[in-house]
């Protein structure tokens, strides 16, 4: 049983180093977050949840270890749909508001939410834990995990994230074409500027995070204990708490500094909405119409 401990006790070192980014990142931009936002606090429960069992020398029940890894099944689920709810905002910006646009978007997100959720519930109700105590080490094995219907969940909101990134992309370059004009402001190009660097910086961490889970479905990795696999899961757990909780709240906070910005800048107090996303007559020429 060696391998399985050193195993376990491997991808710990790779937790407690996700725990670590998540909470270092916390604190360089505590000074920012004169709001709260849930995503992050959220990420910190989980974080420290996932800490707790992989630690060789936390003791568990079954049911506490059951519960433990219920939770850390349902908060990415929960976390994953609060980030679709800000994306959904950010673009409903970006289009100005647009009803037509906002209501596809919440169709959409819906179409994917329901699924996932329906998916999970059924899934994670056959999902049983065991605590095995190895050499002084404590493990929790699980059964009744299905790898499929965690893919199936991930080709869905793998799905959702692709639409919002060509969405955002599209009227992004619109807007960048529409700099090219005499008569077009140049706070909007900065504006979309900002929204779509974090939203690619975003994409592109979501993106390893989807492949990783995807690959999953290999057995050479699910089953396995190798030294690769042992990788492969640290390096998921890293990027996975980084997408949700490092990322995913700077979609939040890279607009608030943007916002700050204008306002250092300017006696205006007004809001980032009013300013980048004033009517199009201000910044469009009068033969343009936004979608």
């Amino acid at each position: 049983m060696w391998p399985l401990i050193n195993f376990h006790r491997i991808f710990s070192y790779f937790t407690v180093a996700a725990l670590t980014t998540v909470f270092y990142d916390w604190a360089l931009t505590f000074g920012q977050e004169f709001e709260l936002i849930w995503v992050r606090y959220t990420g910190m429960i989980y974080c420290v949840i996932a800490v707790l069992p992989t630690l060789p020398s936390f003791s568990v029940t079954d049911a506490v270890g059951t519960a433990f890894y219920l939770i850390q099944w349902w908060i990415p689920v929960v976390v994953n749909a609060m980030l679709g709810v800000i994306m959904i905002a950010r673009l409903n910006a970006m289009y100005r508001q647009s009803r037509k646009m906002y209501i596809f978007l919440i169709v959409t997100f819906l179409a994917k939410t329901i699924p996932c959720g329906v998916i999970s519930a059924v899934d994670s109700s056959q999902v049983s834990g065991e605590e095995l105590v190895l050499s002084n080490t404590h493990l929790c094995i699980y059964e009744g995990v299905n790898l499929l219907t965690r893919a199936q969940n991930w080709i869905l909101i793998t799905a959702w994230e692709v639409l919002i990134l060509c969405l955002a992309v599209w009227i992004a370059v619109r807007h960048f074409r529409e700099l090219q004009r005499p008569s077009t402001g140049s706070v909007v190009g900065d504006c979309f500027t900002v929204l779509i660097k974090t939203h690619v910086l975003y994409f592109a961490a979501f993106t390893a995070v989807s492949g990783f889970n995807l690959g999953l479905l290999s057995q050479n990795i699910s089953e396995s204990i190798s030294v690769g696999a042992e990788m492969y899961l640290g390096v998921l757990r890293v990027f996975s708490f980084v997408q949700m909780f490092v990322l995913g709240p700077r979609l939040i906070i890279g607009v608030r500094e943007y916002h700050a910005t204008l306002v250092a800048s300017s006696n205006e107090g007004t809001g980032i909405t009013t300013i980048a996303f004033r009517e199009h007559a201000h910044f469009l020429s009068d033969g343009d119409a936004w979608p």
